[in-house]
This record gives C-alpha cells, sequence and structure tokens, in this order.
C-alpha cells in the first residue's frame, strides 16, 4: 500500500512539474518576442517610392499587396506607377490592374487596359504561330 501511495505521489509530481516546466517557457517566450520590432514591409516600400525610388519589381509588389488585401484604390495607384515605367508586364498584372480600375468606378480606363491585354495576346498567338 505504501508503494502505491508512493508511485502515486510520484506519478501526480511529475505531472504537475511538467505543466509547471510548460507554463514558464511559455512566460520566457513572451517576454523574449517583446524585446523584438516588427517592420511593416508594406509601409517601407511606400515610403521608398515616395522618396522617388522606382523600379518594376517595387510597384509590383505594392501593387499586389493591396490587390490582395483588396484595397483596390491603392492598388489601382501603384499599378498605374507600374505601368507608366513598363508594358511588357505578364497578362496577369493587366488584369488585377484592370479589375482594381472596374472597382473604383474607371471603367473606361479599365476597358484600355483589357484591350491591351488583348492586343498583347494577340501578337504573341500570331508570333507562335509562325514558329
Amino acid at each position: 500500500m505504501k508503494k502505491f501511495i508512493f508511485f502515486y505521489i510520484t506519478i501526480i509530481s511529475l505531472v504537475s512539474f511538467k505543466g509547471n516546466a510548460q507554463d514558464a517557457k511559455f512566460y520566457v517566450t513572451d517576454k523574449i518576442s517583446d524585446k523584438y520590432a516588427y517592420i511593416d514591409v508594406l509601409k517601407t516600400y511606400e515610403r521608398i517610392a515616395e522618396k522617388g525610388y522606382k523600379s518594376v519589381d517595387l510597384f509590383k509588389k505594392l501593387g499586389d499587396s493591396y490587390y490582395s488585401n483588396a484595397d483596390f484604390n491603392k492598388a489601382a495607384k501603384w499599378y498605374c506607377e507600374l505601368f507608366a515605367i513598363s508594358n511588357d508586364l505578364e497578362p496577369e498584372y493587366y488584369y488585377q490592374y484592370a479589375k482594381s480600375l472596374l472597382s473604383i468606378g474607371q471603367d473606361d480606363n479599365a476597358n484600355q487596359i483589357l484591350e491591351k491585354l488583348k492586343q498583347k495576346s494577340g501578337t504573341t498567338k500570331e508570333t507562335k504561330n509562325r514558329k
């Protein structure tokens, strides 16, 4: 009987010790995470773009970020900047730019972008057929 009670007390103390150890680890990691600062990459990209830096990659990232967050007004702004410096883009950017414009009520501009997409697709198909 004494062995059974000793065994039972040992198991309970191990289980409670393990639970306390997990809680201690949780609080330690919680305190460590307070020391680190998180960087809002989107805001950083915007500041860089507003200072005058222009690149296709930067405008793609900004446009895609706002497009995926359904902020079509800002997405259209950055896609407009993207199309101002390059027209040699993947078809998805034409579509996303047009959809962003449609969402903010600029139907005529969206139709122009879709026409450019059709022309680009037509020239690509013609080039493939010639080969």
